[in-house]
């Protein structure tokens, strides 16, 4: 099996020691470089080709943010991970916006750092929607029913079918689940979510669930709201 392709962005050199040892210690997780800053990740990309960047989201010069947005933005990009102390943040949510798969928090065990980054490399992000809701809720403010009346005609682009589909994953659906409650094949419910990334312009199924999410196509429990 290929070994995934890891490069560590973070301008603490400790940070960046401490996951270079928990995580090249595994078989199947090769580190190919390290940053100490957002200015240094593009050149590094193109040199080291990674499958996953674990991108710290504070730093002085370029920060994560500004990092995964220029990223995202290029064809073939490798998927993002912010790295965050904090476990609701606006810039965080930008992160996720911008394309980033997920984000977990600097004082995650190890294991569950490991995880992640398997499962970004295999294309599942890692971003459950209870913690969805709460960087929804922490994001909540003056600017909520622009964002709410943009991501509404966005999502008038899909097609019934779609719709169902979008808050599926909305809801944090694997494909297997929204195919057998939706009546499916998995291959469809995959051609599906391939065509709304696609009319959407969006990268990955976190900004699908964000998008959902500030259309009000879900209730606080995470199931299909009024809307819907």
């Amino acid at each position: 099996m290929t070994a995934i392709r890891l490069l560590l962005v973070d301008d603490d050199p400790l940070v960046r020691a401490g996951l270079s040892f928990m995580l090249g210690g595994a078989g199947d997780v090769e580190i190919v470089g390290e940053a100490a800053d957002g200015h240094e990740v593009g050149a590094l990309v193109d040199r080291t080709r990674p499958d996953v960047v674990l991108m710290d989201i504070r730093m002085p010069v370029v920060d994560g943010l500004t990092a995964t947005e220029r990223l995202r933005g290029r064809a073939d990009a490798p998927q993002v991970i912010v790295l965050t102390t904090f476990h609701a943040d606006e810039q965080v949510l930008r992160a996720l916006r911008a394309g980033a798969a997920g984000f977990v928090l600097k004082d995650t065990p190890p294991a569950e750092i490991l995880d992640a980054v398997r499962r970004v490399a295999a294309g599942d992000p890692v971003l459950s929607p209870a913690v969805t809701r709460r960087l929804m809720e922490h994001a909540a403010g003056s600017a909520a029913d622009t964002r709410r009346t943009r991501a509404r005609t966005r999502v008038a682009a899909l097609n019934d079918r779609e719709r169902e589909v979008a808050v599926a994953v909305g809801r944090g659906l694997a494909n297997a689940a929204i195919a057998s409650e939706l009546f499916m094949s998995v291959a469809t419910v995959k051609t599906h979510v391939s065509r709304i990334l696609a009319k959407l312009d969006l990268n990955n199924r976190v900004q699908v669930a964000l998008l959902v999410y500030d259309a009000g196509l879900l209730d606080d429990e995470g199931e299909a709201g009024a809307g819907h």
